[in-house]
């Protein structure tokens, strides 16, 4: 890794996962990007000849920038959203986000102390092993160990139930039988009559208001050579939208509430969908 070029290059293969490590911690997708464009940084000052380890490395650095960031509460709020397409983080499978509780993790993420915070998600959701966590805070095993527990009984008495989350996939998954079934009224019956489509596309921002419209521009996909998967997008439930060659298509998130969805966003934009990322729950970092 003598070589900037080969530095540039290690280092942009570890970028996604660094990224959903600090996005976890954070909770936004802006100050995460800047935690790990920071760790890039400092990795560019060291001498890389004393790291035996980058994944290891960067995942230590960038949760102490984390706490950093936590700790001087150099926070920004998420920008709402506007003409230009939203910021996405896709995970596929909404199960895989439930299981993990990251969802949960978000709800209570301003109850949580940083030390809290970061000991449980690198352990709970990245299987980071307590005495490296305790390394990056400046903590023995056992007491990152205790942190962890803390914040994980804080989680698990969040009221933001699993079935919660099931119901809401269950109305995500109705939208879709329906739309590929070409089902007008079944369409209808799912969507709220005020409901809100927010589509970003290469032509810019298209907007769809009321139930009739929406259902309408559903039913056209009813006989389209695609695919669609379960995700969990900006921690909604929502989709992805593939062609049968595999390529992505659309990525869409849809707001609940009740048992109709009320808002829906989505984008299509072939421009901005090459820089989103599908995943499944990352895989721990190597030891």
């Amino acid at each position: 890794m003598s070589e900037p070029d080969d530095l540039a290059a290690a280092f942009e293969q570890h970028r996604p996962r660094l990224t959903t490590v600090a996005h976890r911690i954070l909770g936004s997708r802006a100050d995460a990007e800047d935690a790990v464009q920071e760790a890039w940084l400092r990795l560019a000052r060291q001498d890389t000849g004393t790291i035996d380890n980058l994944g290891g490395w960067l995942t230590t650095v960038t949760g102490r920038i984390c706490v950093d960031m936590l700790r001087s509460k150099k926070i920004k709020p998420e920008i709402p959203y506007g003409d230009q397409p939203p910021d996405l983080v896709v995970i596929e499978d909404d199960e895989l986000l439930a299981d993990a509780v990251g969802q949960a993790l978000l709800v209570v993420l301003d109850t949580l102390r940083p030390a809290e915070r970061l000991a449980f998600v690198l352990h709970d959701m990245f299987a980071v092993p307590f005495d490296e966590i305790g390394q990056i805070l400046g903590r023995s095993a056992d007491a990152t160990k205790m942190l962890a527990s803390r914040a994980r009984r804080k989680v698990q008495g969040t009221p933001h139930p699993a079935g919660e989350r099931r119901r809401q996939r269950a109305v995500v998954d109705a939208f879709l039988a329906a739309a590929r079934g070409g089902d007008f009224d079944g369409l209808l019956r799912i969507l709220d009559p005020d409901v809100t489509w927010r589509t970003w596309t290469a032509r810019g921002l298209v907007v769809r208001h009321g139930a009739t419209a929406v259902a309408a521009r559903a039913q056209q996909g009813v006989h389209a050579a695609i695919t669609a998967h379960p995700a969990r997008v900006n921690g909604e439930a929502g989709f992805v939208v593939r062609a049968l060659n595999g390529k992505l298509l659309a990525v869409m998130a849809c707001t609940v509430s009740g048992d109709r969805i009320v808002e829906m966003l989505s984008v299509s934009d072939p421009a901005h969908l090459a820089t989103v990322t599908v995943t499944s729950e990352p895989p721990p970092p190597s030891s």
